[in-house]
């Protein structure tokens, strides 16, 4: 039921957990696909909208984006392909984690030459997210990164 409760006049109370997943196995464009499902998630939770007129609510969305992608590619270059993306409400909080068929955690490299390409994804994943770390599944890992508001 949406709106106000019959006869209350109140508002349901959102859930303090929402989760949305995005199957990513096969797909052509995991990346784009899975920062466009970011983006209207965090947008409709009203968490973070990269189209706000309030620059810090752009760029706490950005940086939600940006670590997606970096997540997702990560999972393409050395987790032998991306199977889901989920993104997950908890509270103040937004979760966002990709899922691959590699068993081996990540490892951060030691930050190198800032003007060569590649090798720092985990570094912007670090720098950006207020937490993150990988947990194992069935057939591969989940590489996560957590957001507080």
């Amino acid at each position: 039921m949406n709106g106000p409760r019959a006869g209350t006049g109140v508002q349901p109370a959102a859930p303090d957990r929402q989760v949305r997943r995005l199957g990513l196995r096969g797909v052509s464009g995991p990346v784009g696909k899975a920062r466009d499902f970011t983006g209207r998630a965090l947008a409709e939770w009203c968490w973070a909208d990269p189209r706000a007129d309030d620059p810090d609510e752009r760029e706490r969305a950005e940086d939600v984006l940006l670590v997606v992608s970096e997540l997702v590619a990560n999972a393409m270059t050395h987790g032998g392909g991306v199977l889901e993306l989920v993104v997950t409400l908890e509270g103040d909080a937004v979760v966002v984690g990709a899922t691959d068929g590699e068993a081996r955690p990540p490892t951060v490299p030691t930050p190198g030459d800032p003007a060569r390409p590649g090798g720092h994804g985990l570094q912007v994943v670090r720098r950006l997210a207020t937490s993150w770390d990988s947990t194992p599944q069935p057939a591969g890992k989940t590489v996560w990164a957590r957001f507080e508001r």
